[in-house]
């Protein structure tokens, strides 16, 4: 009999595609795991990893049983789901968010959850959309908080915000915008922003009607950076108002203008498995971060 257990490290080594390394990842020895693995080949039949001192690779039929073990990972993930109590009160959740949203959306709204529900463990991975929409996927966590619009196709989305985008500019650089401020009237040539694979840039391109091949001053992993590149006369960027508080009003020398364009520029939401056994905890998480994100 092939055990969950067996499915799991060889997920694992399937994701590392490294032994020690998904050893590591499952808290066993590479040895227990490697013999995992090599018993479970045998009672298959079939070789599902090719693997010698510098690499390994998953065979055409280990492809196959690694697609269906993903399938009975998820499966059994949603079984426990339902042994669970219904509510969040005394749950188990993971949680993925992206690095534009965590810094400002977390520290908003974890106080309100440690205080209405104490015993609620939550285990909270940051990482971009793409990775985020494969971990659901593949059962590696049960939710994500995503900006939209971004690609969740066969994914079930539940929004719960949406804001604008506000350029960001030092008090100095000339002329002063004002309140708001037209995309077309936005000088590209020092405009500072997040490198690819962040959705806000998409969303700002987008919003502002600039080309995606256009190059642009400086291109950074994170928006902090940028905010004090602009701090330091380096240019300019844009950021959504989830972010203004924390990034910006606590640099004095900074200006903030709304883009005047048609919005909501972007939204956020909870993404989740259209299988995913837990609907109910997820509406009570979205109910605190309205009622938090309302105060904003």
């Amino acid at each position: 009999m092939i055990t969950l257990k067996q499915l799991n490290y060889a997920l694992s080594v399937q994701k590392n595609l490294h032994f020690k390394k998904a050893a590591d990842e499952c808290f066993v020895s590479p040895s227990t795991l490697s013999n995992a693995i090599n018993e479970m080949e045998i009672k298959l039949g079939t070789q599902i990893f090719e693997r010698d001192n510098k690499k390994v690779i998953v065979t055409k039929s280990g492809e196959k049983i690694l697609k269906k073990a993903r399938e009975v990972k998820i499966q059994m993930q949603d079984i426990y789901n339902l042994g669970e109590n219904n509510s969040i009160a005394n749950s188990s959740i993971s949680l993925g968010i992206i690095p534009t949203v965590g810094p400002y959306f977390l520290p908003l709204v974890l106080p309100d959850l440690n205080k209405k529900f104490p015993n609620l463990n939550l285990k909270i991975i940051e990482a971009q959309s793409t990775q985020l929409v494969n971990k659901i996927k593949e059962g590696e966590i049960d939710m994500a908080i995503l900006a939209l619009p971004f690609d969740v196709k066969g994914l079930l989305t539940l929004k719960f915000w949406e804001e604008n985008l506000y350029l960001i500019s030092h008090k100095d650089e000339l002329p002063h915008y004002g309140k708001k401020i037209k995309a077309k009237n936005i000088d590209a040539t020092n405009l500072l922003l997040l490198e690819d694979g962040h959705c806000l840039k998409k969303h700002i391109l987008s919003a502002c009607k600039i080309s995606p091949k256009k190059r642009f001053a400086m291109e950074s992993s994170s928006m902090s950076t940028l905010i004090q590149l602009v701090a330091g006369k380096m240019g300019k960027t844009l950021v959504p108002k989830l972010a203004i508080n924390q990034v910006v009003d606590t640099i004095p020398d900074l200006v903030k203008t709304k883009l005047d364009e048609p919005g909501p520029h972007r939204e956020l939401a909870v993404i989740i498995r259209p299988t995913y056994t837990g609907l109910k905890k997820v509406e009570e998480l979205i109910t605190i971060f309205k009622k938090r994100l309302s105060k904003i």
